[in-house]
């Protein structure tokens, strides 16, 4: 199942390619995960306030879209053979997904250039095209998660995946909001953070239960021995995470300006604990089941060629990202970007 000789390109090759896509959806779910979730939360806010939330992502969230991109490019041009079927089963998630990242786009632009009768609207549409986009990538994460499974059973998961990563999203979006924003808005944004908080921790311990159920190898990667005792510490380090996050929260509450960063950080680490879980559990896997890396990946020849690309567009983007992060960092200024 697993190639035993490294040194050959045909085995590295996927690997690297599998690794870069990786690292382009967690950079994906991370960053657009933020703005996805401002964009949840912006319901809850008044008038003023939703002027800072946007304020606080717009220089970003095109570039944060930008890692969606390239991961779905990878998967078309790396791994073809399984690009045709992963998109076959997701065809009806991914359609609602562009439908909402459309609506997200259009009410961006359009809250700040109509008149004030007509802005709730645009407010509300975005608002629901986060809400949308969310579910529907919780949805396709939880279909590829167990292999697309089609029994009834399989599409409840999906839908509990669907409904828990919005609460992620939103946890994400609210500290990003603590770090971003000051007064009145910075304290709404910690009591937003301290009820998503659970929910996330509660999506996240339901998931990890059901995962194992759907797949036998996936149960005996976890809890057979002696892998149960050197991957304890995931989940350790996952429930210690949740409880910093929350003693941070109740700190802020009292001084809203100590240590704004830690909650954020801690959410963040959270995201990559988690994603390195789900990578554990389907590795050698791209289609859970069905399709290992190798078996999905274009011919030696073909990776060859697009390795020099991704050399040189994968640190491109990373660059960037960090140097905007680095330009706009600090409190958000008022709406000044249109």
């Amino acid at each position: 199942m697993i190639p035993s000789d490294w040194s050959q390109a045909s085995v590295w090759l996927p690997l690297f390619f599998l690794g870069a896509m990786g690292f382009a959806m967690l950079s994906y779910v991370v960053l657009d995960g933020y703005d996805l979730g401002v964009g949840i939360l912006l319901k809850r806010a008044g008038d003023a306030d939703k002027d800072v939330m946007i304020s606080s992502i717009g220089p970003f969230w095109d570039a944060n879209e930008t890692w969606l991109v390239l991961g779905v490019g990878i998967l078309l041009v790396a791994f073809p053979f399984a690009h045709g079927i992963v998109l076959t089963e997701l065809y009806l998630p991914v359609a609602i997904m562009l439908a909402g990242l459309i609506l997200r786009g259009v009410s961006f632009d359009f809250r700040a250039k109509v008149n004030l009768a007509q802005k709730p609207l645009w407010n509300f549409l975005f608002y629901f095209g986060s809400l949308v986009t969310a579910v529907s990538q919780g949805v396709m994460i939880g279909r590829h998660i167990i292999g697309y499974e089609s029994g009834v059973l399989g599409w409840v998961f999906a839908a509990l995946v669907g409904i828990c990563l919005p609460a992620g999203y939103a946890l994400l979006g609210a500290t990003w909001l603590i770090m971003k924003t000051e007064g009145s808005l910075q304290l709404r944004a910690i009591s937003w953070a301290r009820a998503s908080l659970w929910l996330t921790g509660l999506g996240i311990a339901l998931i990890s239960a059901a995962t194992p159920y759907f797949s036998p190898e996936i149960m005996s990667r976890w809890f057979s021995y002696p892998n149960i005792l050197w991957l304890a510490p995931i989940p350790i380090a996952t429930a210690f995470l949740f409880l910093i996050t929350d003693r941070a929260l109740h700190q802020l509450k009292a001084n809203p300006s100590q240590r704004e960063w830690l909650p954020f950080t801690a959410t963040v680490a959270i995201f990559w604990l988690s994603f390195f879980g789900i990578a554990y559990s389907l590795f050698p896997y791209l289609i859970v089941d069905r399709m290992t890396v190798w078996q999905a990946a274009a011919s030696t020849q073909s990776l060859w060629v697009i390795f020099w690309g991704a050399i040189v567009v994968l640190p491109t983007i990373l660059a960037y990202t960090l140097f905007s992060y680095r330009i706009f960092k600090g409190k958000t200024q008022p709406l000044s970007y249109y």
